[in-house]
């Protein structure tokens, strides 16, 4: 009986556990169970080489809650000096999506640096859309944005 009263109450805990990591938002998208942001490919790649190129475990950095790989120590200093030059916009999600509403985490080979910010899109359409006319939809996902962005962080 003990046994299985012990077995309950782990049980438990671990319900409570993934209740939590299910319920929880991030105001940047990071893989839960990484903890990576934008799966670990290096933000100051985009503008450097015009690659997605992933990061190493060498050359990390926490910021925003989240931890940042980089393809260099360069890149590393670059992004921990500027973050919010280097770091996705809206946090990495889809500026396409959030323009309607919708939080929809990007990925990180589909982007677009546009006036000087990178910007990751979860469908390759909502990338090339994006692209053709970046203003038509940064008018109204940064309007969405300051109230998407803090119910995130609740």
């Amino acid at each position: 009986m003990a046994i299985f009263a012990l077995l309950a109450g782990f049980f438990v805990i671990l319900c409570l556990d993934f209740t939590a990591l299910a319920a929880t938002t991030e105001r940047v998208v990071v893989n839960r169970y990484s903890g990576l942001a934008i799966e670990g490919f290096d933000p100051v790649a985009y503008f450097t080489d015009s690659l997605a190129s992933p990061g190493v475990p060498d050359f990390e950095a926490s910021e925003a809650g989240a931890v940042w790989r980089f393809r260099n120590e360069g890149n590393r200093a670059s992004f921990v000096a500027h973050p919010e030059v280097y770091g996705p916009q809206f946090g990495g999600y889809d500026p396409v999506d959030l323009g309607r509403g919708v939080t929809f985490a990007g990925n990180p080979r589909f982007w677009v640096v546009a006036g000087q910010r990178l910007y990751l899109f979860g469908h390759e359409e909502n990338r090339d859309a994006f692209a053709a006319d970046p203003a038509r939809f940064l008018k109204d996902a940064s309007a969405r944005w300051p109230a998407i962005e803090q119910d995130l962080a609740q």
